[in-house]
């Protein structure tokens, strides 16, 4: 997975196409990343005691990383790979620049 905790990204693909944020979690086993404000549903919570109440939470569920890309310069890039000096490093495949 080329994406990493903290990474800005856009969606590209998807219900929530062109929303922007921060990647909060990555899940590289199920390739899935969760993006700050993206793919946000309500759960609805029951009391777990009897004298509470139940509630509503919004929450964020986990999109496909396929469906988002880095943003460099406002603008959605791919990503590569380079290894210089015996270190791999992600690097934008549109302008050559690290990442």
């Amino acid at each position: 997975m080329k994406l990493k905790t903290g990474d800005s990204v856009i969606v590209i693909a998807g219900k929530d196409k062109g929303k922007e944020g921060k990647v909060t979690k990555t899940l590289p086993l199920t390739n899935q990343v969760i993006v700050d404000g993206v793919n946000v549903v309500t759960k609805h919570q029951k009391n777990r005691r009897t004298r509470s109440q139940g509630q509503i939470i919004e929450m964020e569920k986990p999109v496909d990383a396929s469906n988002v890309a880095i943003l460099e310069g406002g603008k959605p890039v791919r990503i590569g790979y380079k290894i210089a000096d015996g270190k791999k490093t992600r690097v934008s495949k549109a302008s050559g620049k690290t990442i």
